[in-house]
């Protein structure tokens, strides 16, 4: 099973980091992997919030549903992703900086179903580099965020 893992720091704070990135209504603003995402259910962003994505697939798109399965303000959420052909698992960690920002460790679990499991192996490079478009995202998501709020 692939593994992507990163790490960012932000000048916003620990509460301002959580609520931007636990809430998957906004991973189209900062994964370049996500073509639209929406949360599909009402109520406050916590434990069974739902979302619905469109992501890339090589050269198209698919649907994929997240659902919050851990929901633990300002230090970590984890989302648990279905798709038709894919399954993934996002951890995402949050804790203070000496800086007084946020320094954010972003770990996702990616296995494919059927007989797409056959390619997983040789799909290493593909795999890198949505690790590193989402990294490359978030931090100038955050950094935006960071100056428009004075940081």
């Amino acid at each position: 099973m692939p593994r992507l893992h990163e790490i960012i720091e932000t000048m916003l704070s620990q509460r301002e980091t959580f609520d931007f990135i636990a809430d998957f209504a906004n991973s189209a603003e900062w994964d370049p992997g996500t073509i639209t995402s929406a949360r599909i259910d009402a109520g406050p962003v916590g434990p069974g919030a739902s979302y619905a994505l469109t992501v890339k697939v090589g050269g198209s798109t698919a649907p994929m549903t997240y659902t919050i399965e851990t929901h633990e303000p300002d230090t970590r959420v984890v989302l648990r992703g279905e798709g038709k052909s894919v399954t993934a698992r996002d951890d995402i960690r949050f804790e203070p900086t000496a800086a007084g920002g946020t320094r954010v460790d972003y770990t996702a679990d990616i296995e494919l179903k059927g007989w797409m499991r056959l390619l997983q192996p040789l799909l290493g490079g593909a795999f890198r580099k949505l690790g590193d478009d989402a990294r490359e995202g978030m931090t100038a998501a955050l950094a935006a965020r960071a100056r428009a709020a004075g940081r």
